[in-house]
């Protein structure tokens, strides 16, 4: 078997092993990437040459690779120098200080959900599934239901879309059911926001608003605040949706659609 039979090749072999490499913290043994990335052992070598030289990759004495530090900068500074996601980091920042939750700022990517900001309090912080670059799928999250209840429009294609995909269970509460489904979201188009109810992780509801950056009428991705549900009910994050308006208007934040002349 040739090797590329067995693996990739040329620059996508490069960026295989860069990858993997992003996967472990503590590093990976040249025999370890191998086996990873099934192909030779020269070859993932030379592979590793290409990211040490250029910063990407770093050798530690124990012989172990890690992600380099030019590749943490470059990561960085694309994360800070992204529009939507730097603009929304001040508000972010208020809000958690106001709510004492997490917050963070999501856009939708086909059906899933993809976190663009972070923000969690400087006391009382939970370990959420949630990350930064980080994906869940859109059905069961306060920031995907807001922003599908805009994509889809009605209720006829919401059910098609319900219909057409595995709304599976991730908790008790998740919503799985066609008729149900497309009930929340004409709540949240109703509304202008959208609920979890503890449907992606138990313990943790969710309120999110729809965030106008770019259009007057379609929203560019969504925020939402994060909470434990003991700490902060549904009721209570609900019962906020003015004062986070408010807050949101303050930062020049528009999570209203705003009306177009004719």
């Amino acid at each position: 078997m040739s090797e590329t039979d067995q693996g990739p090749v040329g620059a996508e072999r490069v960026l295989t092993v860069l990858m993997e490499l992003a996967k472990e913290p503590d590093g990976l043994s040249l025999d370890e990437l191998t086996r990873r990335v099934v192909a030779s052992k020269p070859t993932v070598h030379r592979a590793l040459a290409s990211l040490t030289r250029v910063g990407l990759a770093k050798r530690l004495e124990r012989g172990r690779y890690v992600l380099g530090d030019e590749f943490l900068r470059l990561a960085f500074q694309h994360q800070d120098r992204r529009h939507d996601g730097a603009r929304l980091e001040p508000l972010l920042e208020a809000l958690t200080a106001e709510f004492g939750e997490t917050t963070h700022y999501a856009v939708l990517e086909e059906d899933e959900v993809v976190y663009r900001a972070k923000r969690d309090p400087a006391e009382g912080a939970v370990r959420l599934t949630s990350t930064v670059g980080g994906r869940n799928p859109a059905y069961r999250t306060g920031v995907g239901k807001v922003l599908l209840a805009w994509r889809l429009g009605t209720r006829p294609a919401t059910l098609v879309w319900a219909r057409e995909h595995d709304l599976a269970p991730r908790t008790a509460t998740t919503i799985t059911d066609p008729e149900d489904f497309a009930d929340a979201l004409e709540k949240a188009r109703a509304d202008g926001y959208a609920v979890d109810d503890q449907e992606n992780e138990p313990g943790v509801n969710c309120l999110a608003l729809p965030v106008f950056l770019d259009s007057p009428l379609l929203p560019t991705g969504a925020l939402s605040i994060s909470a434990l549900s003991f700490r902060t009910p549904l009721s209570d994050l609900t019962a906020a949706v003015e004062r986070i308006r408010t807050i949101a208007d303050a930062h020049d934040v528009r999570t209203r659609p705003q009306a177009t002349g004719s």
